[in-house]
């Protein structure tokens, strides 16, 4: 068999919608799934946060509810039906490529990282198909200096990317070419 024909038929062999560690991703996205919307379910409709906040936990932590229109950090705010399609759209197209990225991956880390990013995806996608918006209620600041807004779903998908970042310094530079 030529070097042609192995490589070929070695790309045909890698899992399109499961892999070695899809139940790993599976079962993290899904923990950080239900966590995120419990508190955001809670939130705002058990204590009531647009009545009974903003709540001081902290010095430098306020729980406050903020609708996020748009995208991390509230880039790209949509106040049209249209975006927010289009965004919701964005949250599927981007979820479905991330899943099938876990599905070839071949380390646990990598698996991890992209379970916490596709967990939060899904997470502020359902709000935003929901409520049209994403809530968000963890506010940090300090003195005059606020930070952004933020929720679990949020802080699964940075800790998500440090990881992919990680990852792909790990084994060196060129590593992702391989």
């Amino acid at each position: 068999m030529s070097d042609t024909e192995k490589t070929g038929s070695a790309h045909l062999k890698q899992p399109l919608l499961w892999g070695r560690f899809s139940a790993l991703v599976l079962i993290v996205a899904l923990i950080g799934l239900v966590l995120d919307q419990a508190t955001k379910l809670w939130l705002v409709h058990g204590f009531d946060l647009a009545a009974n906040g903003p709540v001081g936990l902290l010095p430098v932590v306020d729980i406050v509810l903020v609708w996020n229109r748009g995208i991390s950090y509230g880039l790209f705010q949509q106040h049209s039906d249209l975006g927010r399609w289009l965004l919701a759209g964005l949250t599927v197209v981007v979820t479905a490529g991330l899943w099938i990225w876990s599905a070839r991956c071949a380390s646990r880390l990598l698996a991890l990282a992209l379970a916490l990013v596709i967990g939060g995806a899904v997470g502020n996608g359902i709000d935003r198909l929901a409520y049209g918006a994403v809530v968000d209620f963890v506010h940090f600041h300090v003195g005059t200096f606020s930070w952004y807004v933020f929720n679990l779903a949020d802080v699964w998908i940075v800790a998500g990317v440090v990881g992919l970042l990680y990852d792909s310094f790990q084994n060196g530079p060129n590593s992702a070419a391989k």
